[in-house]
């Protein structure tokens, strides 16, 4: 990569894009260095206390550092670990706190139940990182539940286990319909589609399961174009479309 490219940054400022830069690697450094436990498998706190004590819950919130990029890649996998366990995943998605917590309540709101937009931001996290089989895991449960509540996702459901019930538990009072329950298909879909815009383009990197069979997008917009996507399994392709 060539020097100017490295440096070139927000509204063409190398010296801004420098410091957000050098900004970015300190705050890396010392998330890394302060949020990480090494005990019960290795996982992030939720945050620090007062005293800059590690606060040790296991949260959902760990799915949204994989979503940043924050997390190094040979964290990555505890990480997964963590999320995708019996004790967070639910059947229908990741609970906001494990059930290894005193604190957890299936039905209480930031205590254990299952949030669909949480969830979708996870699932990009997990793709982000390759472990595109357990992100896929994350949006059929997704789809799934969504069928339990007339095709519209809810604010958030319970944390019961889907084995356990077979269906899924409404949270009592959520908001249904809410803007960030209904954006989360189509985060999911950007999941399993490995969407990103690249040098003016749209370029795919497909993992669909085969329950979806094939998915296909169409008037997509981006660079002041529309776009048509389609992929099946891990081939795909994209077309631009006349204005």
């Amino acid at each position: 990569m060539r020097l100017a490219e490295l440096f070139d940054g927000p509204l063409g400022n190398p010296t801004l894009a420098r410091r957000l830069r050098d900004d970015a690697d300190t705050l890396h450094e010392r998330f890394n260095q302060d949020f990480w436990i090494e005990e019960r498998g290795g996982y992030y706190a939720v945050a620090l206390d007062g005293d800059k004590n590690r606060v040790d819950s296991k949260t959902s919130n760990m799915g949204h550092l994989l979503w940043s990029g924050i997390v190094p890649p040979e964290r990555a996998d505890a990480v997964v670990r963590q999320l995708m366990s019996p004790d967070m995943f639910s059947g229908w998605g990741i609970r906001t706190l494990s059930r290894e917590e005193r604190l957890y309540n299936a039905l209480g709101y930031h205590l254990g139940t299952v949030w669909p937009h949480d969830n979708s931001i996870a699932a990009l996290g997990l793709a982000r990182y390759g472990y595109r089989a357990e992100s896929n895991r994350i949006s059929l449960a997704m789809f799934e539940a969504a069928e339990e509540f007339g095709h519209r996702l809810p604010e958030a459901l319970s944390g019961f286990d889907r084995e356990r019930l077979l269906f899924a538990v409404p949270y009592p009072t959520a908001c249904s319909p809410q803007a960030w329950a209904a954006g989360t298909p189509l985060a999911l879909i950007r999941a399993m589609l490995g969407v990103n815009p690249v040098n003016g383009r749209l370029v795919l990197d497909p993992d669909v399961p085969a329950e979806l069979g094939r998915i296909i997008a169409e008037r997509v917009r981006a660079f002041g174009q529309q776009w048509e996507l389609e992929a099946v399994g891990r081939s795909g392709h994209v077309r631009l479309q006349p204005s």
